[in-house]
């Protein structure tokens, strides 16, 4: 998979500026990090991270925007007629290749402001469009409705991410010397 933080275009400031910024909000949460302090772990002048992103809501959009990168660049290594458990595969491995993104997505979507925050918004729109060329494509059924397919997908690749921490928490006072039971999140439609 190309590393999507490490493009020929992140040679540049602005990207030590946005790979700083996913390291540390991933390590400490947004809140607790300053425009400030991500220049200086970066190397730049503050400014400079003004310049580039203009506001610290610019640079998390665009700390976003690298992450669903991470899930694009995954899912574009798969065949496009691969079925949809191959798909969850390779964004499951790319997660557990970037504990700097599963840290990230953590700590992004379990904050109390989580339903209006901009990454729910990329990562469901690039799950859009992956659903609609399964659909167009025959890969996903055209009776099931489409946003309960793109809750599905979501929910499939996110739920064991946001859960399994609390899985393996629970596991380990239940039955500590065994191996943790593998998390299967699934949706059904209301009332069927």
């Amino acid at each position: 998979m190309v590393d999507p933080r490490a493009t020929v275009d992140d040679l540049t400031a602005k990207a030590r500026i946005r790979n700083t910024a996913l390291d540390l909000y991933a390590t400490h949460g947004e809140d607790r990090i300053s425009l400030r302090a991500i220049a200086a772990e970066a190397g730049v002048a503050v400014g400079l991270v003004q310049h580039h992103f203009k506001t610290k809501a610019g640079l998390r959009n665009a700390v976003d925007q690298l992450v669903v990168d991470y899930f694009a660049g995954a899912l574009a290594e798969v065949p496009e007629d691969a079925s949809t458990a191959v798909r969850d595969d390779a964004v499951r491995d790319m997660l557990r290749a970037n504990p700097a993104v599963v840290d990230y997505v953590r700590r992004a979507l379990l904050q109390p402001n989580a339903a209006d925050s901009h990454l729910v918004d990329v990562l469901v729109d690039l799950t859009q469009r992956e659903v609609r060329a399964a659909r167009k494509t025959g890969r996903a059924s055209t009776t099931r409705r489409e946003n309960i397919q793109v809750v599905a997908v979501l929910a499939r690749q996110m739920g064991e991410l946001l859960l399994a921490p609390m899985v393996d928490a629970v596991w380990a006072r239940v039955a500590p010397d065994t191996k943790p039971p593998r998390l299967r999140v699934t949706v059904d439609e209301a009332g069927r």
